[in-house]
């Protein structure tokens, strides 16, 4: 039985707070319904499986640091899936201790009101600094609780909290790069989510793709450029048209361009070293947008998610999958489990894993593909994908029976045995 979701919000449909801004229908079928091929021909469980290693607790709260915001073009997304975390996390479980990281780098109080962290049209929400900064204590004794401190003002030296694990929900540059994970890792404190080698790894498209085809995954044909300059005759005839123009190490498709005619092609390799100091240019691959989530259980076993299918993406003005598709516009929409063969289903299922494991993952990813006439072809990877209640990665495990909560404390309980 089909059933479509429309509502395009940030927030729990339904909810007194529900209000439009990321307009993404989503069609799925009922839980009952949908089966994972992957399940089955890699020996990975079920996405419910595991559940009750997932959901064993103490008694006491677990104090969960959500880190958000950060210095990268992303700040703003970053502040609504915290916003999103923060309001799915039980409260019987977890105690919750918002910490932001303004645009300018400072660790600061973050904001407890979740309705601040949602997106009004185009006005985004950000991190405000008020003068406190903080900073976590380097050196923690294994087993024991980590420890934010004041370094501002008159309580500087203070302790601002203790906690027991991270959850980084920061994406893009100096967040989900490696950056931020390496500083948890000196520090000694278990955090949610991929190590620093492949969240670097899984940052920089360019490595995605070397360390995917070395793993015998199927990429496709780029140009590499360290510096600004134009293509030859000769790239330009090995890429044809129409072309990709991309930052190599962004995100939410900010600086990325669709170029149809090689006269536009050097305003757009601008537009791109604007945002990094290595650009990708890669061949238009035609097929079908599919986005599959991998989630690592407590155990250790690895589960994919059914694929989702992503529509309209190339019907707003950006004439592609842009930041104003993902975020502000009412062009795309989702059909999940995708409409795919059970051979392309599995196949992106298998790619995903394959992927995953190829970068050395840890905890969850969301993989994306084209599905071809010839079978899927991997587009990128995000180690730290969206987490709004109609991000893709949460739906896609919701369509086969896991709730948003439990997939939020099954990653913590992996972080927990983890690290």
């Amino acid at each position: 039985m089909w059933r479509t979701w429309s509502c395009p919000c940030l927030v729990a449909p339904g909810s007194p707070n529900c209000r439009p801004v990321e307009s993404l229908s989503v069609t799925t079928t009922s839980s009952d319904s949908v089966t994972n091929p992957t399940a089955t021909t890699t020996a990975t469980p079920s996405a419910t499986a595991g559940a009750t290693a997932a959901t064993q607790h103490d008694r006491t709260p677990l104090r969960v640091v959500v880190l958000y915001g950060g210095q990268s073009t992303e700040h703003s997304v970053s502040c609504i899936s915290a916003g999103a975390i923060m309001d799915h996390l039980d409260p019987e479980r977890y105690t919750v201790i918002p910490v932001g990281i303004t645009q300018d780098g400072a660790w600061v109080p973050g904001q407890s009101d979740t309705a601040q962290l949602r997106a009004e049209g185009r006005t985004m929400p950000t991190v405000e600094d008020q003068g406190t900064h903080l900073m976590p204590v380097l050196g923690q004794t294994a087993g024991e609780p980590a420890e934010l401190r004041v370094v501002t003002g008159q309580q500087a030296g203070e302790t601002f909290a203790s906690f027991d694990l991270v959850f980084p929900v920061l994406h893009g540059v100096n967040g989900e790069d490696g950056t931020v994970q390496g500083l948890l890792d000196l520090a000694g404190i278990p955090y949610v989510g991929n190590g620093v080698l492949a969240s670097a790894a899984g940052m920089d498209k360019v490595f995605t793709k070397r360390l995917a085809r070395v793993a015998g995954i199927p990429v496709g044909q780029e140009i590499v450029l360290e510096q600004q300059r134009p293509l030859t005759a000769e790239e330009q005839e090995q890429l044809g048209l129409p072309v990709f123009v991309k930052p190599a190490r962004g995100g939410s498709s900010i600086g990325i361009s669709k170029v149809d005619r090689w006269e536009d092609v050097d305003a757009a390799i601008d537009l791109a070293f604007a945002h990094d100091s290595k650009v990708l240019i890669e061949s238009m691959i035609h097929g079908r947008e599919v986005e599959c989530g991998v989630l690592q259980h407590p155990d250790g076993s690895l589960v994919a998610s059914v694929p989702a299918m992503l529509e309209g993406t190339e019907d707003g003005a950006e004439g592609f999958y842009g930041f104003d598709a993902k975020y502000v516009d009412s062009t795309v929409s989702a059909s999940i489990p995708a409409p795919l063969t059970e051979e392309d289903t599995r196949q992106v299922q298998q790619w995903a894993i394959e992927t995953f494991r190829a970068l050395g993952c840890e905890g969850l990813a969301r993989v994306d593909f084209f599905v071809t006439k010839n079978g899927p072809v991997l587009n990128e990877i995000n180690t730290l994908p969206g987490f709004t209640p109609i991000s893709m990665y949460p739906q896609m495990f919701l369509a086969q029976g896991m709730e948003y909560e439990q997939l939020l404390d099954t990653l913590i309980q992996r972080a927990r045995v983890a690290r």
